[in-house]
């Protein structure tokens, strides 16, 4: 459905392949983070079935993850972006972001959202700011 991209820098390594998915791997990420920390580990998989998922590698080992819940046309939903804790502030953080950003499937989208309660300064980097007109935005939260 979406493009396979792959990008090297030294030993890292990225792909949107869903084929190279650590569901392991990523279940214990999210275990750790603050927004997915009780979520089961089928809907985990189920979630990364739906979306086009980029995949962060030091070597073999599956250290990163970005969701994107996208049409492929006009929107893109920003989600479960996380790095392990022994590989955040060297950088790579804004590499893996520069290549999910690059995807060719997501170049003409008009709109992209993202929720973050503390990340707020990483992604005004890439262009995001706060909602412009937040009273036209609604939700529903099922907890």
């Amino acid at each position: 459905m979406y493009q396979i991209v792959d990008y090297q820098k030294d030993d890292f390594h990225t792909t949107s392949d869903p084929r190279k998915i650590d569901i392991d791997a990523v279940c214990s990420l999210l275990a750790k983070s603050y927004w997915a920390n009780s979520r089961e580990r089928d809907t985990v998989i189920k979630s990364l079935e739906n979306s086009l998922c980029f995949s962060l590698f030091h070597k073999e080992r599956q250290i990163g993850l970005v969701r994107v819940i996208t049409d492929g046309a006009t929107y893109a939903y920003l989600c479960d972006v996380i790095i392990d804790e022994e590989y955040r502030n060297k950088g790579l953080g804004t590499w893996f972001f520069e290549c999910v950003m690059k995807h060719p499937d997501l170049q003409d989208l008009r709109r992209w959202s993202l929720v973050t309660k503390d990340a707020h300064e990483f992604y005004k980097k890439f262009g995001f700011s706060d909602l412009s007109n937040p009273e036209k935005y609604m939700e529903k939260f099922n907890g």
